[in-house]
């Protein structure tokens, strides 16, 4: 199936740095719905967790993924997600994400996801590792069964290394636009990961090994370390090398500065949003 065309090939660069899981949830919905409104191009936004913080699919439950106890009393947060998928622990890490209308990136769920991945693929390879799509279905070589953990299989067009995923990413479309926010992994502990999600403590060492053959960190594949800089300046050169997308660097306007305010206070800092069933 051949890749989605892309129409706009301007597009608005936001580096916005680190912020807690409620505030990334919120800038990257806000930007979702101004985008649909017009008011701003389709937007490439790089960030950061502080502190660090396990985000949970939209169809996920809360209290039976994630051990909350252990979240808070280590001191990171926690967040459910607009979009669907499996548990995060947003730890070192780049997160992207994407957002553009529809009619500006026409094609299926899965020729999108192809489209952008591109870019994505073009952005590791440049930091030195030879990345490649896990294509439609999890790599058969990997064996297992999945657990609540994202990383734990690649999906369709995501990316691994070796066969070993570095970058998790999960799609949602509303007000004709499409939001696409995804992990690239700088480092992988997958032992605090099965610290914080709810997993019996008899099987963790077995599901710790599991994750490790199944995932991994860019410091780990390249031997060498990896800073949130170095990604964050990769990923906008891989997006206009693989897509051809011309950059300008830009802030959030005092509408989705708002409107960031407003779904952290409604929304994303909420436990009636993070822990409804």
């Amino acid at each position: 199936m051949a890749p989605a065309e892309l129409r706009e090939r301007r597009w608005r660069l936001v580096v916005s740095g680190f912020a807690d899981a409620a505030t990334n949830m919120a800038v990257d919905e806000a930007i979702q719905t101004v985008h649909a409104r017009g008011e701003v191009p389709p937007t490439l936004r790089l960030y950061g967790w502080r502190p660090a913080a396990v985000s949970i699919g939209y169809f996920q439950r809360m209290a039976a993924e994630v051990d909350l106890d252990a979240c808070r009393r280590l001191g990171y947060g926690y967040v459910r997600r607009p979009t669907g998928g499996r548990a995060i622990f947003h730890h070192v890490e780049l997160t992207y994400s994407v957002v553009i209308r529809e009619e500006l990136l026409p094609g299926s769920v899965l020729e999108t996801y192809r489209t952008l991945a591109g870019g994505l693929v073009a952005a590791i390879r440049r930091l030195g590792a030879p990345a490649e799509l896990a294509g439609g279905e999890p790599d058969p070589r990997l064996g297992g069964e999945a657990s609540a953990a994202c990383f734990d299989a690649p999906s369709a067009y995501e990316l691994v290394v070796g066969g070993r995923k570095v970058v998790g990413s999960a799609q949602t479309r509303r007000h004709g636009t499409i939001l696409q926010h995804g992990s690239v992994l700088l480092d992988l502990d997958a032992e605090l990961l099965f610290t914080l999600l709810r997993v019996d403590p008899e099987k963790r060492p077995a599901a710790v090994a599991h994750l490790r053959s199944r995932a991994a960190g860019l410091r780990e594949l390249l031997g060498r370390e990896v800073t949130w800089d170095e990604a964050a300046r990769a990923l906008p050169e891989g997006f206009t090398e693989a897509l051809g997308v011309e950059f300008v660097r830009g802030e959030l306007t005092p509408a989705e500065r708002r409107l960031t305010e407003e779904l952290v206070t409604t929304r994303y800092g909420t436990d009636a949003w993070n822990l409804r069933r």
